[in-house]
């Protein structure tokens, strides 16, 4: 069986690979514009068409640009006279700019939403072929196999592969630039030197978070030369020297990587734009010390029309950070805050991730933690078992340092709004798992023993497997068994785990099949549409509205929850008489139908 798969890997490849197409083109076509695509698809389309970063700089333009490239082929209209374009704030405008783009200047929404979702469906295509390929140099091509499984059978990489957001694109570029980046260190020619240079522009293009790989690579640069073995006898700080000096001109191919695709991104935006925007986030008045630095940066930067691609870059990169110290209205486990929880990543990490997923990493991890400090502990020479060890894992190294940093750094951060900010750290725990069962197999080849494990290993595969196929379409709100599923778990978790505005479509269609509903309250988490999608049959609610009314309800699982569990409002103000109310319908997983009676409103 297993020479067979070997022989016959690239359909196995094929067959996983059209599973993603298949699932991802469906759902693009039946999830209705998420929350952050409102900004997203018109931005990258008038990056492309008016060269003019105006609208949602605090993202960078390159996933965004790949998004829009099918709607150079459509040529939707995109009108500059309206107020997004010309007279609105920063903020304000790159959410308006999709309400109007998508729903008010005569294009079809649908086609427009869908066909920027497709390259993003690429590009998850291109990234499970990496994580494949990177797994099989590591453990040979049935761990490839292994790697791509958890990858594509994973709900979370299905449920955000197809929408328009920096999130699998910057999972995606970074295992790109680690790569590259390896390769480099173990082979440091010229030609490595260039590509490396070249992804590691490519990943700061992606998203801005991107940063956290630079203290990794930094300690990669320095560490390595010091351990490698040469063939010629050549003294360990010229070795090092010389890395440095590569290690620079990548870090300078980068930024002018960087500044070209920023560039092409901004030759057309008016000089005075961009001092306009950071005088929006960043106003005059701010006494924030990193405010009044980056108004001085940015603002110098911006007076040289050199420079002026990198002021825009470096404003986005600091506009991110503000973001992250100033937190997001966050519900998570009955409580709601804007400051964030210590325990929201790890324990949204274990409700959203596949059980199978969680076993298979947990294992892992402590058969690595063994092997570590069994080479560390050795009773004699621990150096240079350490040494050693350093030399022949440095990839395995990386890639736990960079896991460890990425999750710390998440966990202290108050931007708590989703798993899917862990994703940069998914692919590794899927090869550096992979890794580690096979290794650990491998040392039971032969034996008797061994037959459990592989048996073990192929059942939990088949479980992962099967749950996934079974958890379809509701892959961006799948929360495991122990979890609840899908449909219950935004009692423990919302926004962009659970609702992002994704089930507007299934409204409509729930709409159609109760044709006894004549009109609908709704209150709706999500910048698709009301009008479009519902065609008048509906009225606008909100938590505080009163009186409570007969009749019918639509109520996005994002508002329920803040509505119910914010202090800050009183019971006349809140969703709190819907508290024990048991919903007539469940529309998709994130809008749930209430159907309010007299005898409802006395109790």
């Amino acid at each position: 069986m297993k020479k067979f798969i070997e022989k016959n890997y690239k359909l196995v490849i094929g067959i996983i690979l059209t599973f993603i197409v298949v699932v991802s083109v469906l759902n693009a076509k039946n999830d209705s514009l998420i929350y952050d695509e409102d900004a997203h698809i018109p931005a990258g389309y008038s990056y492309l068409i008016q060269h003019d970063m105006r609208l949602n700089p605090e993202h960078p333009p390159l996933i965004k640009d790949l998004a829009a490239l099918p709607l150079l082929f459509l040529k939707p209209n995109f009108d500059t006279t309206q107020g997004f374009w010309t007279t609105d704030n920063a903020n304000d405008s790159q959410w308006n700019a999709g309400k109007i783009f998508l729903f008010d200047s005569g294009n079809n929404p649908d086609r427009i939403i869908f066909w920027s979702r497709l390259p993003i469906i690429l590009l998850s295509l291109v990234f499970g072929w990496f994580v494949f390929r990177w797994a099989r140099e590591m453990t040979g091509i049935i761990g490839g196999l292994f790697a791509l499984a958890l990858y594509a059978f994973d709900p979370n990489v299905l449920g955000h592969n197809h929408f328009v957001t920096t999130d699998l694109g910057i999972a995606a570029f970074i295992v790109f630039a680690f790569y590259y980046f390896l390769k480099f260190i173990k082979n440091p020619g010229w030609k490595n030197v260039f590509i490396a240079g070249l992804f590691l522009g490519l990943v700061q293009l992606a998203k801005f978070s991107s940063v956290l790989i630079f203290p990794v690579l930094a300690l990669i640069l320095i560490f390595y030369p010091l351990v490698r073995l040469e063939k010629e006898k050549r003294s360990k700080l010229k070795v090092l020297g010389e890395y440095l000096l590569k290690g620079a001109v990548i870090f300078v191919l980068s930024l002018v990587v960087v500044w070209i695709v920023y560039y092409f991104n901004t030759f057309s935006m008016p000089k005075e734009k961009l001092p306009e925007i950071v005088n929006h986030y960043m106003p005059a008045g701010d006494q924030n010390i990193k405010a009044i630095y980056t108004r001085q940066i940015v603002f110098a930067m911006n007076d040289s029309a050199l420079l002026r691609p990198m002021a825009n870059y470096f404003f986005g990169v600091a506009r991110v950070f503000q973001r992250v110290a100033g937190g997001n209205v966050t519900y998570f486990l009955g409580q709601i805050d804007t400051h964030g929880f210590l325990g929201y990543f790890p324990i949204v990490f274990l409700i959203k991730e596949p059980l199978p997923i969680l076993f298979f990493a947990l294992f892992a991890l402590f058969f690595s933690l063994f092997k570590i400090v069994r080479k560390i502990f050795e009773p004699s020479e621990k150096l240079k078992s350490l040494t050693n060890y350093l030399r022949t894992h440095i990839t395995e190294f990386s890639m736990f340092v960079f896991i460890v940093l990425y999750a710390f750094t998440s966990i202290i951060g108050r931007l708590n709004i989703g798993f899917r900010h862990l994703f940069p750290i998914l692919p590794f725990v899927y090869i550096l798992t992979t890794k580690n069962i096979f290794e650990f197999l491998k040392k039971r080849d032969g034996e008797r023993a061994n037959f459990p494990y592989s048996f073990a290993v192929l059942a939990l595969l088949a479980f992962l497997i099967l749950g996934t196929i079974a958890a379809y379409p509701s892959y961006m709100s799948y929360f495991n068994q122990a979890a609840g599923g899908s449909k219950n778990g935004y009692n423990l978790v919302t926004d962009s785990n659970a609702d992002w505005g994704q089930d507007l479509k299934r409204l409509k269609i729930f709409l159609s099949e109760h044709p006894e509903i004549n009109k609908i309250r709704v209150d709706y988490f999500g910048m698709a549409n009301l009008d479009y999608y519902l065609n008048g049959k509906y009225e606008k609610w909100w938590a505080s509205k009163r009186p409570v009314e007969i009749g019918w309800y639509a109520i996005s699982t994002e508002f329920l929850q803040q509505g119910i569990y914010f202090t800050g409002i009183s019971d006349n103000e809140s969703y709190r008489w819907l508290q024990n109310k048991k919903p007539f319908s469940q529309v998709g997983t994130s809008i749930l139908v209430y159907n309010i009676k007299l005898e409802d409103l006395k109790n």
